[in-house]
Order: structure tokens, then C-alpha cells, then sequence
């Protein structure tokens, strides 16, 4: 893919730049001469033979210091870096004779101070902040060369949330202009495709990179064999995810890069991953060693310049600012729906916003430079924003704007890189918007199930709701409650005549009482997990899938109530008469026969829901009862399970669409319905440009990959 070579500062600036540099930091040192204690340089000679050797000290040694101390620059986000290299100025200073550093807080702030004038210079020099890193990755590119004859490369760029109808407002009204003008040229089409039932990263990233997310019901969901929550955001699990999913060619197979996911796609080159965060533990051998040089690549990439760590720690102050103001103004303007963001998000925030981002683009930027085949990447930032912000409000925008210009420089950039290349953006997800399940119905779905199960919470604690509410919401919720216990609607009725008659019919087992488990309880004997727009409820007392017969006789108001409620859209529980059946309120949907009586309940989730719904059924993981929030196809609204205002992880909505923009002479994909489907689209386009298809010699292949099923239909 061409880009537009832009400004750029041509030969003979480099020698003026160095001079500048040297200058300017000359003459910092002579002010911190005059204004820091305990730092001194009584003549006039020491502070440009000391401005030279901090040079030299940062552009020489520095990267090479870097590559033992790299695991303490990641821990602590490039801070930890400042230290080291204050303790380097403090070393320094006993080698210019006179120069007095009196401690390590003042050698920091020493260093801290040149990083920061190099910048300033940097910036001064660069007609925009684009050119300043144009600038910067054409100084990297230099000794880059061809090796013959490769296949185009390919960057996928997942901004990570973002919904297909927001993406495509955003191109209209001039938020994502990069992008705008890549569809407005031709080069490049918009499109959508449709994820799985679970609509967030974990199933999503782990089929596109993998190839199967099988058995990934939720972004956690409880593990009744062990007795614990799964979570996609452990590394342990995440680890153990891949393990079962992998099987040696994956999408990114081959010498590729993945940066900022939660999966490796088995790529040979890593940062910000988490199924890869144990490489980065320190452990002795060669092969530890390769690991954590594999996993570490691209955070060296950009924290070998201590300027970075700098300017990221100037723009998260800038973005915790953003993030107050924007929280404020919501306060002020009375803005719903809206959620807490006080406490210490304004300061998390910026992890996700800047950090991540400028680590992710400086890996990008290395891989291509490096002329890697293929690289895959996540921007977290603007499904942070759009969780706590809302999906289209100023300054979740912002965030997607910001986004936007990284694409833009990483398009710009591959022109300096020894093969072509061609960028694809596309999300793993999108985000329905609403108030809060909490807030909306005073109660959390976990205290509802509990005292649909006949306890006030169980063990679990009371959560402070979330969200703008009055006493008058409140009652109201409290009120919908007792009425559907009353009457209800024609499904409801039916159950409940269904338990009458059960009643009279004795069972083979009561359950235990009283047991503990390590899982705080909703109530005696029920777990329930949520996964934004999903809570899936379990029974660890009783053994394998708990059938809808029984759970009428052990917890008869629990499906009444539930497929009653206002915020709940449907029910999936697996009769032992009728096999799976999905229950609403005004009808049944059995998935194995696809007979419907009534209403059907997945009517508002579009003409896949049944398939997408019928497959999470058969995961070893399904829970018991899985619950997906109500869609209001008026509103365009759904009530998350957690307390987020903009939310995924279920059906209904803009979160099931996510999209794909790809360069228009790529093979179109069609109609592309889950991760697994988009996986096969993507690693066509690749063989279409000559890439060779991975074979997977030698890898260990997962129980839950592609292979391992594909074996198993056939009976080999």
C-alpha cells in the first residue's frame, strides 16, 4: 500500500538537530545548576562536555542497559526506567570532575529534565506531531532493505468495541478522517460482520487469532468441576485458553506479530498480550531467555528512548484532565445514561487510552520496519471510553479520533518498510448502549437470582448501585417485582403450573446443605457470573447439566421470575423432554426442532440468534440458566448486567455487528456470521497474496482447535 511521503525534515537537518540538542541541553543543565539543590557545575566547561555524555548515554547505552532492565521498564509502564537512568547521571557525575549530584532523587530529576528537553526539541524541529513520528520511524528504517521478492504484508488493526453503524457515523462526520478518506478514494470498503452469541474479546479474539473459540462461553463463567471463575483477563487462564485452542496455525503463524491481546495467534513476535505475560517473569535458560526477547520486543521497542516514557506520562495527565472534565460535565448537564466514574478510574484510565495505544503503534511500527509478514493488533482505548462514556459521546469520540490518527501514521509509516504492505481495520465486537441493570432495577442480577432462589444475596456482598437514580426508580423496580409474582405473563403462568404439578411427583435427591464453596454464593447452592450483556447462573451442588425439571423442583420461582422480568430478554435452559428452549415472556423457541409457541424470544436478535444460541448451548462450559438482557429494538437499548453504560458480551443490538474495512481488490468476504468465519476470511486474504499457509509441524495441538475438531467429525 503507497502513502504520501509527507514533510520531512531531508539530510543536513540531522547535524543541526544533534547541535540544537546539544545546546538546548546545555543550557538546561546550566539552569538546574542555578535552581536544584544539590546539583552543581561551578565552571563554565562542565555543562557542555556533561550535555554530550548524557547524549551518548542515552542514545548509545541506553538501549543496550534496556535490554537486561526491560521487564522493570514494563512493570511499571516506563517509569521504572527514569530510576535506572538517574542512577546512570549519578554514575556520570564522577567522571566530570566538580560535578556534584548530591543523591538519587536528584540524578532522576537530572535525567527526567534532558528527556524532556529532547523532546521539546524533537517537537520544535517536527512541523507536526505526524511528522515528529514520520520523522522517527524513517531515522529507524534507515539499513532496512529488501530481501527479494516477499508477498505484500498485511497489518490488522482491531480497535477493540467499536460498533459497525458507529464506524460508519464516525467516517460521516469527520472522526475517523483516515479511514474517511481510504472509503471516499475507493481504496478500501466497509462492511460488517456478525459475531457469536458471546459478543466480547475473549471468544471473539480467540476465534479470529485461533481459529475455534469453542467452549468460550463469556469473558468469565464459573468452572463447576473446580470450583472457580475462568476469567479471559487472567494470564494463567488466558494461557490455558490458548493451550486449548492452539494448534500451530494460527492466523498470525509464520513469523507474524500480535501486540495488545489476549491471545498470541502464535505469533513468534509479542507485547502487551496476555496469554504471554509469563514469558516476561525472569527464569534462567536459553529458552527463557528467547521467550522473554520474544514477548518483550516491541515494549523495547519503545521504551529504548526514554522520551516516550515522557511524553506518555504528559499525555495520560492530559487524558486524567479529559476524563475529569467529561465526568463533570455529565454531573452538570444531567446526562443518562451515565455511571460512577470517580474514584481511581480517572487515573486507570490513561492505561488503556495511551499507554497501551503508544506501546501497540511503537510494536507496529518495529514489526513493519522489520518487514514481518503479518501483524495483529488491539486499540483498547475507545472500548474503554465507550464502557464508562457512552458509545458516541465527545469524549469517547475523542478517543476514536485519536485512534484514528495512529492508523493514519501507521499507513504512512509502511511506506518506509522493505515490502509492501496493506492495513485492515476491523473490531472484535460493537457495544449496545443503556442504563445499567442495576441502577435501572435496583438490584444486581446476582441479588435478583439469589432472592428468586429464596436467599436476600447469600454470600454475596451488597454492591453500592451505580448510576444516577431516585427512591422513585426504585420503588418502581420493587413494584414490577411483586407484580409479575402475582400474574406475569403466559410463559411465566405456565411454568409455575408446571412446579404445582411436579410438586406432587417425588425425585430421586435432595441437595446438600449448607455447603461452602470457594465462589461466593448467590445463595445456597447457585453461582452466578456475568459477562456484560450475560449472566449465566450454575448449580455446584448438583452434578453435570442441570436439567429445567429440576431446577423447577429445587428452585421453582427462579425461571418464572426471571423470563417475567423487564430487563430480561431470554432464558436458556436444556429441558430433558425438548433438549435446549429458550424461554421469554410471551413464548418458547426449542432449538433442536426450531418449533416456536408464542412469541418467539429471539425474534428482536436477528436471524442468527438461534443458530448462535443453539451452539453456546453445547459447550461443556454452558452454564445451567444463561440469562441475555432485553433488547429494545425502539430504544436501540439494553441493560448491561455490569455497570457499564456502553456494553457487549450478548445479544441485541449494535454489540453483535462488528466491522471490517479492507482494501477493495481483496476477495469479498460475503456474509461472515461469528470469530471462527472471520478467521477464514482473513487467512484467505493472506494465502491470496501468496502467503504460505501454516502447517503446524511441531506445535502441540489443543483439544478445542480447529484441527483437533476437524479430526474429530471425520473419525480419524
Amino acid at each position: 500500500m503507497t502513502a504520501a511521503v509527507g514533510r520531512v525534515l531531508q539530510r543536513g537537518r540531522t547535524p543541526a538537530r544533534v547541535l540544537l540538542t546539544w545546546a538546548a541541553s546545555t543550557a538546561a543543565l546550566v539552569v538546574l545548576d542555578r535552581w536544584l539543590g544539590g546539583f552543581a557545575m561551578p565552571s563554565g566547561w562542565q555543562p557542555p562536555l556533561t550535555a554530550l555524555l548524557l547524549g551518548l548515554l542515552t542514545g548509545v547505552v541506553w538501549p543496550l542497559v534496556l535490554r537486561v532492565a526491560l521487564p522493570l521498564a514494563v512493570v511499571t509502564l516506563g517509569l521504572g526506567s527514569f530510576l535506572l537512568l538517574g542512577a546512570a547521571v549519578l554514575g556520570l557525575s564522577f567522571l566530570v570532575p566538580g560535578v556534584v549530584v548530591a543523591d538519587l532523587r536528584t540524578a532522576v530529576v537530572v535525567a527526567v529534565t534532558m528527556a524532556g528537553v529532547s523532546g521539546v526539541v524533537s517537537s520544535v524541529l517536527a512541523i507536526d506531531e505526524d511528522e515528529l513520528f514520520f520523522r522517527r520511524a524513517r531515522r529507524r528504517a534507515r539499513g532496512t532493505a529488501g530481501a527479494g521478492p516477499r508477498p505484500t504484508g498485511v497489518l490488522f488493526l482491531q480497535v477493540d468495541g467499536l460498533s459497525h453503524d458507529t464506524a460508519r457515523r464516525a467516517v460521516r462526520d469527520g472522526t475517523m478522517p483516515h479511514l474517511a478518506n481510504w472509503l471516499r478514494s475507493g481504496s478500501h470498503v466497509l462492511t460488517s460482520w456478525h459475531t457469536d452469541w458471546s459478543s466480547q474479546t475473549g471468544a471473539s479474539v480467540c476465534g479470529i487469532l485461533h481459529g475455534s473459540n469453542a467452549d468460550v462461553p463469556g469473558f468469565r463463567w464459573y468452572d463447576k468441576e473446580r470450583d472457580r471463575v475462568v476469567r479471559v483477563s487472567s494470564p494463567a487462564d488466558a494461557a490455558a485458553i490458548e493451550r486449548a485452542h492452539s494448534d500451530g496455525r494460527g492466523l498470525l503463524a509464520g513469523g507474524g506479530a500480535g501486540h495488545g491481546n489476549l491471545f498470541t495467534g502464535d505469533a513468534e513476535h509479542v507485547s502487551l498480550t496476555m496469554s504471554a505475560l509469563a514469558h516476561l517473569v525472569p527464569g534462567g535458560g536459553r529458552r527463557a531467555r528467547r521467550r522473554r526477547a520474544r514477548a518483550g520486543a516491541g515494549y523495547y521497542a519503545y521504551f529504548a528512548d526514554p522520551v516516550n516514557a515522557l511524553r506518555t506520562v504528559a499525555v495520560s495527565v492530559v487524558d486524567v484532565y479529559r476524563e475529569l472534565v467529561a465526568a463533570a460535565r455529565e454531573r452538570r448537564d444531567d446526562v443518562r445514561p451515565r455511571v460512577s466514574r470517580g474514584g481511581l478510574y480517572p487515573l486507570v484510565r490513561p492505561a488503556t487510552t495511551v499507554v497501551s495505544r503508544d506501546v501497540v503503534v511503537f510494536a507496529l511500527l518495529e514489526d513493519v520496519l522489520a518487514g514481518r509478514p503479518v501483524a495483529y493488533a488491539d486499540f483498547l482505548g475507545y472500548d474503554e471510553a465507550a464502557h464508562h462514556g457512552g458509545l458516541e459521546r465527545a469524549d469517547s469520540l475523542a478517543v476514536l479520533r485519536s485512534i484514528d490518527q495512529q492508523v493514519g501514521r501507521l499507513h504512512r509509516a509502511a511506506r518506509l518498510a522493505p515490502r509492501e504492505y496493506h492495513l485492515v481495520c476491523l473490531s472484535d465486537h460493537g457495544q449496545t448502549q443503556g442504563e445499567p441493570f442495576a441502577s435501572r432495577f435496583g438490584e444486581t442480577v446476582e441479588q435478583l437470582v439469589g432472592r428468586l432462589c429464596g436467599a436476600g444475596g447469600g454470600d454475596l456482598p451488597d454492591r453500592a448501585l451505580t448510576g444516577p437514580r431516585d427512591s422513585r426508580r426504585l420503588t418502581e423496580g420493587w413494584q414490577v417485582g411483586a407484580a409479575l409474582a402475582e400474574g406475569g405473563g403466559p410463559v411465566a403462568r405456565r411454568l409455575r403450573e408446571r412446579v404445582e404439578r411436579a410438586e406432587q411427583v417425588p425425585h430421586a435427591h435432595e441437595l446438600p446443605a449448607g455447603r461452602a464453596g470457594r465462589v461466593p454464593r448467590a445463595a445456597p447452592g447457585v453461582v452466578v457470573t456475568v459477562s456484560g450483556h450475560t449472566a449465566m447462573v450454575s448449580f455446584p451442588d448438583v452434578p453435570g447439566r442441570v436439567s429445567l425439571e429440576e431446577v423447577e423442583r429445587h428452585w421453582p420461582a427462579l425461571l418464572p421470575g426471571l423470563v417475567d422480568h423487564d430487563g430480561v430478554g431470554f432464558v436458556l435452559v436444556h429441558s430433558a423432554e425438548h433438549g435446549p428452549v429458550v424461554l421469554g415472556r410471551d413464548g418458547v423457541h426449542r432449538l433442536a426442532t426450531g418449533e416456536v409457541l408464542g412469541e418467539d424470544p429471539l425474534g428482536p436478535y436477528g436471524p442468527h440468534a438461534a443458530r448462535l444460541v443453539a451452539r453456546g448451548s453445547t459447550f461443556g462450559n454452558c452454564a445451567d440458566v444463561v440469562v441475555n438482557s432485553r433488547y429494545d429494538p425502539d430504544t436501540d437499548e439494553a441493560s448491561a448486567f455490569e455497570p457499564h453504560v456502553g456494553s457487549h458480551g450478548g445479544l441485541g443490538g449494535p454489540q453483535q455487528h462488528g466491522f471490517l474495512l479492507h482494501p477493495r481488490a481483496f476477495r469479498p468476504p460475503g456474509e461472515v456470521v461469528g470469530a471462527e468465519a472471520l478467521h477464514r476470511v482473513l487467512r484467505g486474504w493472506l494465502s491470496d497474496l501468496g502467503h504460505p499457509e501454516p502447517t503446524g509441524d511441531g506445535a502441540r495441538v489443543g483439544e478445542l482447535s480447529a484441527t483437533a475438531r476437524r479430526v474429530s467429525r471425520v473419525g480419524v
